[in-house]
């Protein structure tokens, strides 16, 4: 009979993940010698050879490649296990793994993880910065119980639930400011500041735009939305944000913010979890305290402009 611990099956998905022995024992709060010592009792207890040691480079070998994905599904059955036992009690308890999209984080997520702290003082809220893309590959392996991403991401194995809707608007220079608002064709004639490829809401301005296959005379990425905003403020162009970034990302820039006409562009923002996923009851009402705290703080902010 073959002996693999969860530890050294929890090792070797970090090391898959990371593909580096330090960042692996850092995810796992190990030290590396400590990681290592597991990974090789693994390679022994198989006996098969699951990693190419390079100097700087981890390669997982082809048998190892297989082998991080069977570990992958047993790891996730092994935390579904702990998600059925705390679904079986009220409220929400333990650790939640919870996602956010850079565009929503720096904005809504302080709001978010105080009301959840003070609803569920027994949770240990952990939180997740990344890209859509990212987030959904995470959600599915079940490194993230929850995302609060923009709608909709059409996975068929996710579970969507809006939350709200809000507009995007227009940040120019600030001599610009009586200026008319230009409409999709006018931005196309513009320097237009957008976020580097990964983010969905460079997908949203472009589709306002009506940019997806014709390219715009001048178009320049940013790595933030604050980013975007101070260049705007330099002069060096124009650019789209939600309208939540606002108060945030203009208070130290000198730039105008126009509203767009009708119809306005905008986004939907939800959560979403796996359908399998035994926490589901627990979840939606998460999604109803980011739904009340959301709209708490938006009010807060309108009463402000």
């Amino acid at each position: 009979m073959i002996n693999v611990t969860l530890r050294q099956m929890r090792y070797f998905e970090a090391l898959a993940q990371h593909r580096h022995f330090g960042r692996a024992a850092e995810a796992c709060a190990v030290s590396q010698p400590a990681l290592s010592v597991q990974i090789k009792e693994l390679e022994e207890v198989l006996g098969v050879q699951l990693v190419e040691r390079a100097a700087r480079q981890v390669r997982l070998t082809s048998f190892g490649e297989d082998l991080a994905d069977r570990v992958r599904g047993i790891l996730r059955s092994v935390d579904e296990l702990g998600e059925l036992a705390r679904a079986s009690r009220e409220g929400l308890a333990g650790r939640l793994r919870l996602g956010v999209i850079p565009t929503i984080a720096p904005y809504l997520l302080p709001a978010i993880v105080g009301s959840l702290t003070r609803q569920y003082p027994e949770a240990d809220i952990r939180v997740r910065e990344t890209v859509t893309p990212k987030l959904l590959e995470e959600l599915g392996e079940g490194r993230l119980d929850t995302a609060i991403v923009a709608l909709p991401v059409s996975e068929p194995s996710f579970e969507e639930v809006a939350l709200f809707s809000e507009d995007f608007v227009l940040v120019r220079p600030g001599e610009d400011s009586g200026k008319p608002v230009p409409g999709p064709d006018g931005l196309r004639e513009m320097r237009l500041l957008l976020l580097e490829e990964g983010h969905c809401f460079r997908d949203q301005a472009l589709s306002f735009c009506n940019m997806q296959s014709a390219a715009p005379r001048e178009l320049l990425d940013g790595s933030s939305l604050s980013t975007l905003v101070q260049m705007v403020s330099a002069g060096i162009g124009v650019t789209l944000i939600p309208e939540m970034a606002v108060p945030v990302e203009t208070r130290s820039a000198v730039v105008s913010v126009a509203r767009f006409g009708d119809p306005q562009p905008s986004r939907t923002i939800g959560m979403i979890w796996r359908r399998s996923n035994p926490l589901a009851r627990q979840l939606m009402q998460v999604a109803s305290v980011v739904q009340d705290t959301a709209k708490d703080l938006r009010h807060r902010l309108a009463a402000q402009a």
